[in-house]
């Protein structure tokens, strides 16, 4: 390699503006293209346990995202009718004595602009909003974005972080199959002081019944209840975060719910919902100088809170393998070979969950009961969640 390595990133989500501050950082040279015409922070809430807030911290961010989140006590799993609840794990300082870094939950939007003013601070003008990517070329030596616009722009190596619907990921390989599971979400942000004490606390609660689940926990220092309802219907098909539902409608689905569960929706401003699709992980995520990031490579469902987690490391491992190595070929083969059987574990993984904490056994309380003892006592949460905490995308073999 001659001079300063260029690389060019499309999408300016968490993972790729991940990936631009750790590349950066690492003297590597970025332009992050995001096709949003202007770069606000959106959506709600995101648990960034230890395998993600590691990264955060060896980037610098600690102290930032401390600042805003809220380290939870504990977490609980409740039962969707009756509230009777079992405690979990400790997430707070356990965390930190377990796992070596915190277990954070936060506004994605409060993230996002953490990590969108790290980019800035360390190149001015490093993100170029209202540039849609439509397609992806590969000359000689050198990667072009292809844009909306008529433009291009060309580099060592191009990025695709542009999300579930990918326009790198379909050049590269063609649609993507994805799958309607059944399950549909609602997604909603209530402020604590509007509930009552026995709700507003400082601990993540997932609810599981037959056919749906609930998750709710807190963000914003303690000051805001995000909630997480899923439930099986097969009448809503859209893929989309920014879709509006009613509240109404959402409390229709959760009418036999307990009565906390009535009182958060009854508190939501505007309920939003979205389809869930599955898809399988893909075999392949880069071609010649080009790859794939975060949802773009190995979008999964929201069961073990690991999407934003996985872009992350995603975004750190591959700053580390493109300042590793010479050949940029080569980098992306070593990012995919350290990367691929990971997420492809937790996309399966998350979708091994859709079954667990919806089954049907949960409708009968004394079978609920013996149900949860045995799929929630502590050698069984240690075996589906200790391999994704210990995970150092610091220091993992490259």
């Amino acid at each position: 390699m001659t001079g300063r390595r260029h690389v060019l990133i499309a999408g300016a989500g968490i993972g790729g503006l991940t990936a631009a501050l750790a590349l950066l950082r690492q003297g590597v040279d970025v332009d992050v293209y995001e096709q949003a015409a202007e770069l606000q922070e959106l959506g709600a809430g995101l648990q960034i346990s230890a395998n993600g807030s590691r990264v955060l911290q060896a980037l610098g961010l600690g102290a930032a995202v401390r600042a805003v989140a809220c380290i939870p006590t504990g977490k609980e799993i409740r039962l969707w009718n009756t509230g009777q609840t079992w405690k979990l794990f400790d997430l707070g300082a356990v965390s930190e004595q377990r796992y070596g870094a915190p277990y954070l939950m936060i506004h994605r939007g409060d993230l996002h602009g953490i990590l969108r003013r790290a980019v800035e601070r360390e190149k001015p003008g490093a993100i170029h909003p209202g540039m849609r990517c439509v397609g992806v070329m590969q000359t000689g030596g050198e990667a072009r974005l292809a844009f909306a616009n008529g433009a291009t722009a060309g580099a060592d190596a191009v990025i695709g972080a542009d999300g579930v619907h990918s326009q790198i990921r379909q050049a590269l390989f063609g649609e993507s199959r994805a799958e309607f599971t059944g399950i549909m979400a609602w997604r909603g942000l209530v402020p604590m002081r509007d509930l009552p004490a026995r709700i507003a606390r400082p601990v993540g609660t997932n609810w599981v019944g037959p056919g749906g689940h609930v998750v709710h926990y807190p963000l914003r220092r303690g000051e805001v209840l995000n909630f997480v309802g899923i439930v099986e219907r097969d009448d809503w098909r859209v893929e989309s975060w920014t879709e509006r539902g009613t509240k109404s409608e959402c409390a229709a689905d959760f009418r036999f719910w307990h009565d906390d569960i009535q009182e958060i929706v009854g508190h939501i401003d505007v309920p939003f919902k979205w389809a869930l699709l599955g898809r399988e992980p893909l075999a392949r995520w880069s071609v010649g100088r080009v790859t794939l990031l975060g949802d773009a490579c190995h979008p999964t469902l929201p069961f073990l809170a690991q999407g934003a987690n996985m872009a992350i490391e995603d975004g750190f491992v591959l700053a580390r393998v493109l300042t590793a190595y010479q050949d940029v070929e080569a980098a992306l083969c070593a990012y995919e070979a350290a990367r691929r059987e990971r997420t492809a574990r937790i996309v399966r993984g998350s979708a091994e969950n859709a079954a667990r904490f919806h089954n049907k056994t949960l409708s009968t309380p004394n079978a609920a009961e013996r149900y949860i003892d045995a799929e929630w006592r502590e050698d069984r949460v240690k075996e589906r969640y200790d391999w994704l905490f210990d995970y150092d995308a610091t220091a993992v073999a490259i």
